[in-house]
């Protein structure tokens, strides 16, 4: 099955809101600085909700009450605020992709812990900006909606493929590229930052090589979040790439401490962002 046609069909079927793409600008304007950020926030009456309840969620966990966007922004950053504009404007897309062969609030709740799960492992690892990773790993599943919505029968066919294998092989095996790999097309095609389009596009199956630690990460967790409820050692499926998972290096009690965490709070962020 060819990516660029689904590309293609994305690309044309939905694009990134104003206020996505003058932040962007305005991010990478060195003239711009927090206040004009937060008065161009401000316009968007959802999405400074979102933002200001976001970083009063177990998402930042920061111990005082941020009640302004222009606190939020001089507490989390405009880099986060950018990634949670961009989780918000997730949130939209996936339902204008929506398809009656998925049950959208599992794939929603889904797409949130694997986000939960990026995030909380990238801060173990002491990892600069950890909010990107909430944000890819909504994102990497983006491309599997478009996949249910044009390709309703390949796709029924790969649901119902019961083969416990790696999550990436099983979707390179039934469609020639994995789903992580095809949204990241389409993000390009929305001009969303590198540092969100590359990671994505590297998760292919078979690997071309080592994946780098960011790449490893969102491996694991899409994984992780595949087998959910499962009692299945992710380290035994096949095909699974032991080098990705080696690479991540979590110890029993830090995955424990990171899975109780995401359990916990998948569905209190998950019902956030849909409200």
């Amino acid at each position: 099955m060819p990516i660029k046609p689904l590309v293609k069909f994305a690309s044309k079927s939905f694009t990134l809101p104003d206020t996505c793409v003058n932040l962007r600008a305005a991010l990478d304007d060195p003239t711009k600085d927090l206040s004009d950020i937060a008065k161009l926030i401000s316009v968007d009456p959802s999405l400074s909700a979102k933002i200001l309840k976001l970083a009063n969620s177990a998402l930042f966990r920061f111990p005082s009450q941020i009640e302004t966007v222009a606190k939020a922004l001089n507490v989390i950053g405009g880099e986060a605020a950018y990634n949670i504009s961009i989780a918000e404007t997730a949130n939209i897309a996936f339902k204008t992709f929506n398809s009656p062969v998925i049950d959208f609030a599992k794939y929603w709740k889904r797409a949130v812990m694997c986000g939960i799960i990026a995030k909380a492992i990238a801060q173990q690892k002491q990892i600069r900006g950890s909010e990107r990773f909430f944000v890819l790993g909504i994102l990497q599943g983006l491309s599997e909606l478009i996949v249910a919505s044009k390709h309703t029968e390949a796709y029924t066919k790969f649901k119902n493929d019961l083969d416990e294998t790696a999550p990436l092989a099983k979707q390179a095996k039934h469609f020639g590229f994995t789903f992580p790999e095809c949204s990241g097309f389409i993000i390009q095609e929305w001009n969303l930052p590198q540092s969100l389009v590359l990671p994505l596009q590297k998760l292919i199956h078979p690997p071309k090589g080592d994946m780098s630690l960011e790449e490893s990460i969102l491996y694991f967790a899409i994984s992780i979040c595949s087998f959910e409820g499962k009692d299945i050692e992710i380290a035994d499926l096949p095909q699974i790439n032991l080098q990705a998972i080696e690479t991540v290096g979590l110890s029993d009690e830090d995955y424990d401490m990171i899975m109780n965490y995401s359990r916990l709070e998948t569905s209190k962020i998950a019902n956030l962002m849909s409200s």
